[in-house]
């Protein structure tokens, strides 16, 4: 079959249009296709052709281009959150929305005295937390902050930044849950049971107003080891000073003693493939009005005098935690003892508390495959002695949970049921089951 020369150059103008675009972008001679054309190789019609495929593939080049040039930011949902960042990488933003619904029976809290107990039974249901999360680096990616707002207690939960440069030595600033110990510093929505357990009241520090140094040393070695040092306010969150010339100190040491770093999360959701444990030792001192801290603030236990009626300083609070923490192919195990001691300097007395609580959470799929993958079953046991020097005052805790992951801890649902005790002396003894379901879910 014989082609024509001009049916020939007809079939080849969309090639020989990209051909030239190629030449005309990297020469500044003159136009080949109008040579073409006054040497009459190509007729008018297909010289209007080439323009046309000229001006296409111009465009698409400059439509790739055009957003590296004139859009530098990109917007992407990393679930959870969205984020906003740069693409030199100096800067970016990430916001999450996290909720928390809960349904309880026949009480919602932790009963700490015989009146609690005694409470007519009821129902309740209520939207536990309901928060927004904002966090990023900006300048650099070492130069970081963090916001946290609870929408139904109306609070600024956290702000802090954050200089962590280097691994081994890092700087934060600001109000957050203290890094004294796991439970506490374990986000709410990342726990294995519906809340923490009653030794959680009488020993945590929660958020405080100051500054720590803290790094990861030896990582992958057998010595790979965690230090928090710090200095606060101790007079809790949203607290800028202190109420005398005293300060909160605390120091922190974890050691990964199988040469794995293990973070602050519950359950063994990322399925460690390789065991993973930490030891931790913390302890905290600190003179103030309080002898209790919460997400509220200052606060009081039992048989102690109210922050608002007490003198300044009235409280010397020494107190310190042993921790240990393991996760092993979807086990988990998580332990921690306590003692506090409170001198009241006006009223001249010393107060030693003790507690502890332990937990174990298995995904049974692993063991038996026909039980769902999402499925996890776990169980706690707490005790709270107020005061060592008095007997038959304990109270305790006997729980078990069922959890379903949907998307990790990100979306879940989870069931407790508990056993609630309490021995108190020349009342004796009361007990009650408490029944609750929460979802939690953040965006």
């Amino acid at each position: 079959m014989l082609i024509s020369a001009r049916s020939f150059l007809s079939g080849m103008v969309p090639i020989l249009g990209g051909v030239l675009v190629f030449i005309a972008a990297h020469s500044k001679a003159a136009s080949v296709e109008d040579t073409l054309l006054k040497k009459g190789i190509l007729n008018k019609d297909e010289w209007a052709e080439i323009k046309t495929e000229q001006g296409k593939a111009r465009g698409e080049q400059e439509n790739d281009s055009e957003p590296q040039e004139s859009f530098p930011v990109k917007v992407e949902y990393n679930r959870p959150g969205f984020s906003i960042s740069t693409k030199d990488g100096n800067w970016e933003t990430t916001i999450k929305s996290r909720f928390q619904f809960r349904a309880s029976y026949p009480r919602d809290g932790d009963p700490i005295s015989p009146d609690d107990f005694r409470d007519e039974d009821e129902a309740t249901f209520n939207i536990r937390r309901a928060r927004i999360k904002v966090g990023g680096h900006g300048y650099r990616p070492w130069l970081k902050y963090y916001f946290e707002y609870d929408w139904p207690s109306n609070n600024l939960l956290d702000w802090r930044a954050m200089l962590e440069r280097f691994e081994w030595l890092q700087l934060k600033v600001g109000q957050w849950k203290i890094d004294y110990n796991r439970e506490r510093v374990d986000s709410s929505g990342k726990q294995q049971f519906v809340e923490r357990s009653i030794v959680n009241r009488e020993f945590t520090i929660d958020r405080q107003q100051g500054v720590m140094l803290y790094g990861h040393l030896f990582p992958g070695t057998f010595v790979d080891s965690r230090y928090y040092v710090g200095a606060f306010t101790g007079m809790g969150r949203g607290e800028t000073s202190n109420d005398d010339d005293s300060l909160m100190y605390m120091a922190r040491l974890q050691w990964n003693f199988l040469g794995r770093d293990l973070e602050f999360s519950q359950s063994d959701v990322e399925y460690h493939v390789k065991p993973t444990g930490s030891i931790a030792v913390a302890a905290v001192t600190n003179k103030s009005r309080c002898t209790r801290w919460s997400s509220s603030g200052c606060g009081n236990l039992d048989g102690f005098t109210d922050p608002d009626l007490a003198e300044p300083g009235q409280f010397r609070v020494n107190q310190a935690v042993e921790e240990f923490a393991f996760k092993y192919r979807g086990l988990s195990i998580q332990h921690e003892f306590h003692w506090k001691k409170i001198k009241d300097k006006v009223n001249d007395t010393e107060t030693n508390m003790r507690g502890s609580y332990s937990q174990a959470g298995y995904f049974p799929h692993y063991l038996i495959s026909a039980i769902p993958k999402p499925l996890e079953v776990a169980f706690r046991y707490a005790f709270v002695d107020p005061n060592t020097d008095q007997s038959n005052d304990i109270r305790r805790e006997f729980t078990v949970a069922l959890n379903w992951f949907f998307s990790g801890h990100n979306n879940k649902l989870t069931f407790d049921a508990s056993r609630l005790t309490l021995q108190r002396p020349g009342s004796g003894d009361f007990d009650d089951n408490r029944a609750r379901l929460q979802w939690d879910v953040t965006f």
